[in-house]
């Protein structure tokens, strides 16, 4: 996506490319030493995913990842990332309860963690709840 591959890629990068039509990179990162491995390279995200249940923690699903694993997930793999856009996982039940703890706890995926962006699945159904973390200035 960018040009100079040591520019550190930022949120309006990437809206940008995605406008563009621009093929982007993301990868899964759960950890530092993958991180600092995956940045060396010209992948343009890196996702913290709440994966990590069934991944590293050897869970059937995702369903008991926490905020606070989470965050402590997100903080390892941006101790490691210089250069590519960090997005976090809002894992299950974080934002599903309403708003305003929506906005919590996405300000501390960004705050504590070092996250860039977070990420939220359900599409329509939450849009209201999207909207109130991005006016929170909190990108999704």
């Amino acid at each position: 996506m960018t040009a100079d591959s040591a520019k550190p890629v930022t949120v309006p990068d990437f809206v940008d490319a995605k406008r563009r039509g621009d093929r982007l990179t993301m990868v899964t990162c759960y950890d530092y030493a993958s991180a600092r491995l995956l940045d060396a390279t010209s992948v343009d995200a890196l996702l913290v995913g709440d994966s990590l249940g069934m991944v590293i923690q050897g869970h059937p699903n995702s369903l008991p990842v926490t905020l606070d694993q989470m965050v402590y997930h997100t903080r390892c793999v941006a101790r490691g990332t210089q250069r590519a856009l960090l997005v976090a996982d809002m894992p299950f039940l974080s934002y599903h309860v309403g708003a305003e703890e929506a906005v919590r706890q996405a300000g501390r995926l960004i705050q504590e963690g070092g996250a860039h962006a977070v990420k939220v699945e359900g599409g329509r159904r939450i849009a209201a709840t999207i909207e109130r973390i991005v006016s929170a200035q909190i990108p999704v």
